[in-house]
C-alpha cells in the first residue's frame, strides 16, 4: 500500500471515530496564516470530544513552481489530539501530533537542515513521516471567531531521492534524514459552527 493510501486510511478511521461525537462536539473550520504567507493552501478541521479535549485533521498543500527553477512542491496532512487547561477553544492547550507528506524541492535553500547535502543545487524527491508535542494557545473574539497560535516539536523521518538540477536531470542517490526539532508553526483564524 503507498504512503497516500496509508495515510489516507488514517484520516478516514480518525473522522469515522470522531463522527459519533458530532451531535455533541463543537466543531472549528481554521486556516494556517503562515501557510498562506508560503503560498500553500491549507484547511484544518477541529472536533470538541469533551469539555477539555478535541481532536483536529490539518491538511496542505502547495503544487506550484516559484520560478523556472526553484520550487518547493508537497503536500502534508497533521492530526492532533489536545488538551486545554480551562476549556476547549479557549486559552491554553498541550497536544501531541502526527505528520506526514511529500515533497518535490529544487534550489531552495534549507533553512532547517532537513537534507545532508546540497539542497540549492539539487532536486529532491522523497516523503517524510513523524510526529511530537505541541503547545498553544487560543484567543476568543466572539461567538464564532478564534484565533490559535501554536508551535511544536518533534521528528520526522524524512526518505528522499536526489537528481541533478532540473525537471529531467540525471538520479545520483536515495538516502534518508532523521530531523528532531520545530514539526509545526502556525497562527490560525477559526471559525466556530
Amino acid at each position: 500500500m503507498s504512503l497516500k493510501k496509508k495515510i489516507a486510511s488514517i484520516i478516514f478511521v480518525a473522522l469515522t471515530a470522531m463522527a459519533s461525537t458530532v451531535a455533541e462536539a463543537q466543531i472549528a473550520i481554521k486556516n494556517n496564516l503562515i501557510y498562506d504567507v508560503n503560498r500553500t493552501p491549507n484547511l484544518g478541521v477541529e472536533i470538541g470530544l469533551s469539555p477539555k479535549t478535541t481532536a483536529q485533521v490539518f491538511y496542505g498543500i502547495n503544487p506550484w513552481k516559484y520560478s523556472d527553477d526553484k520550487q518547493m512542491r508537497h503536500w502534508v496532512v497533521m492530526p492532533e489530539y489536545r488538551w486545554w487547561t480551562c476549556s476547549r477553544f479557549n486559552g491554553h492547550f498541550f497536544g501531541i501530533h502526527a505528520m506526514g507528506g511529500e515533497f518535490n524541492v529544487q534550489n531552495m535553500k534549507d533553512t532547517f537542515g532537513l537534507i545532508k547535502e546540497d539542497i540549492e543545487h539539487r532536486r529532491y524527491e522523497g516523503w517524510f513521516i513523524g510526529g511530537g508535542i505541541t503547545y498553544g494557545y487560543q484567543w476568543i473574539l466572539n461567538k464564532h471567531w478564534n484565533i490559535e497560535a501554536s508551535v511544536g516539536f518533534g521528528y520526522d523521518y524524512i526518505q528522499y531521492k536526489e537528481y541533478e538540477c532540473g525537471e529531467c536531470g540525471a538520479f545520483t542517490t536515495k538516502d534518508h534524514s532523521n530531523y528532531v526539532g520545530p514539526t509545526k508553526l502556525a497562527l490560525s483564524m477559526l471559525y466556530l459552527f
